[in-house]
């Protein structure tokens, strides 16, 4: 039998203990009854059914999950008492890219320190107690780990050529110079993410004065978090790629075929655009083929990943370089190519490269190609996706222009009187190729150098 007694109020004497409860039982609160007096053991009730995406004040004794992913707010700390505490996790794990700043009450301090604290790491969880005056609110407890898929990857890769090495001690980086599989073994979850560099294949040369070929589509991670320390390209984006347990297939696109040799103007064609190379959700579109010599109008160059450099036209306008970033991604994957001179000055443009456009032709001379971009990812300083230069006259601009930083080839002619093909799997655009002397019969090689083949590197975390 169980019997139920009411008590109003309870007085106990000074100096006197008293048991409440029965051991192996629970005492319980009346509904909508509060307690007050028996204190808080450090923790926080955590609020997990109203997820916070908007400034918002905090109560002492509650802990918050805040959901960033729409845009940067406040969290407005509560007037500081003694032993006041609150909490507050990274929800969806975007602290870094949109922060979380906390605000003090008044002339309030955070850590001795009087103005806000902002938030910007990943995956942050933060729990605050409030001291006193002089410090104020004091960080107890700081964690970026979560128990909801380690960030740490366990990963192996297959396909002819490709490696798997370590760097800076605990962080490895998975090299695809042709096709094959990124294979995550274990790991998983929001905080296990890898960043990359995905390069397509360039695009190929053109003929007869061609313009220089744009290189393939450069796409980069880099978030200071998931892969340790080295230094990105100015192309690169802050958000790194989720990855769950299973097979990843990886695509290097090959670089675009240079147009070929022509003795008639009106036989020419493009160079070939680049394949496209592939990892996960990233795709980098192959380079813009250069544009070859036509009559009596011009030839625009092709548009892709960075595009093609325009070529001279015969009786009129030059052609018009294509169109880099092509279809269009954020950060931006390539640049436009150079425009070619027009009728009696026989130049041609410059490919489009990774961090710049591919030059102009100036009077009787031809334009450079687009620089590539530089970064260590794998641990040394490489440049890639160079832009092709546009080839040159043989009679009045003897020699071709340089191809940009990155494997961009240089236009015809080059030192061994032909268009140069872009560097293999750094995307390089091909050079364009050289144009004819004036005599007959023009039988002299002229044709477009090759695109050079992609690339694709995978950086994460392993121990």
């Amino acid at each position: 039998m169980t019997s139920t007694v009411k008590v109003n109020t309870l007085t106990v004497a000074t100096g006197c203990t008293m048991t409440i409860g029965e051991s192996g039982k629970t005492v319980a609160l009346a509904s909508g009854a509060s307690q007050t007096g028996f204190g808080r053991t450090g923790t926080v009730d955590w609020q997990t059914g109203s997820i916070k995406t908007a400034n918002f004040t905090a109560v002492s004794g509650e802990g918050y999950f805040a959901n960033t992913n729409g845009g940067a707010f406040n969290m407005n700390l509560p007037a500081g008492s003694a032993g006041a505490i609150v909490a507050v996790k990274d929800y969806l794990n975007t602290f870094d890219s949109q922060n979380l700043t906390i605000v003090p009450n008044g002339t309030e301090k955070i850590g001795g320190t009087a103005g806000n604290y902002t938030l910007t790491t990943e995956g942050l969880s933060l729990t605050l107690i409030y001291v006193d005056s002089t410090r104020g609110w004091i960080d107890v407890h700081e964690s970026t780990e979560a128990a909801e898929g380690g960030a740490l990857i366990c990963a192996s890769v297959s396909g002819s050529g490709n490696t798997l090495v370590t760097a800076d001690t605990n962080y490895k980086v998975a090299t695809f110079t042709g096709p094959g599989t990124f294979t995550v073994n274990s790991g998983g979850g929001p905080l296990a993410k890898v960043d990359y560099m995905v390069v397509a294949g360039g695009g190929g040369g053109g003929t007869r004065y061609g313009g220089g070929a744009g290189a393939g589509g450069y796409r980069e991670s880099k978030c200071s978090t998931t892969s340790g320390c080295w230094t990105a390209s100015p192309r690169a984006s802050a958000t790194s790629l989720s990855v769950t347990p299973g097979a990843i297939p990886v695509t290097v696109g090959a670089g675009g075929a240079g147009a070929a040799t022509q003795a008639s103007c009106s036989a020419n064609a493009n160079g070939s655009n680049g394949a496209n190379s592939i990892f996960s959700t990233i795709t980098s579109a192959g380079g813009g083929g250069g544009s070859s010599e036509s009559a009596p109008g011009p030839r625009n160059a092709n548009p892709g990943g960075s595009g093609g450099g325009g070529s001279y036209a015969a009786g009129g306008p030059g052609g018009q370089g294509g169109c880099g970033n092509v279809p269009p991604v954020s950060p931006a994957q390539g640049f436009n190519g150079g425009n070619g001179g027009p009728c009696s000055k026989y130049g041609a443009g410059g490919g489009g490269g990774a961090t710049a456009a591919g030059g102009n032709a100036p009077p009787t001379l031809s334009g450079v190609g687009g620089a590539g971009a530089t970064n260590t990812i794998n641990g040394t300083p490489t440049a890639r996706g160079g832009g092709g230069g546009g080839g040159g006259n043989q009679d009045s601009n003897p020699t071709g222009q340089p191809g940009g930083t990155g494997g961009g080839g240089q236009g015809g002619p080059s030192p061994n009187g032909v268009a140069a093909a872009g560097t293999a799997n750094t995307g390089g655009g091909g050079g364009g190729g050289r144009g004819n002397p004036d005599t007959s019969p023009q039988t002299q090689p002229n044709g477009g150098g090759n695109g050079g083949s992609g690339l694709v590197i995978i950086r994460y975390k392993f121990q």
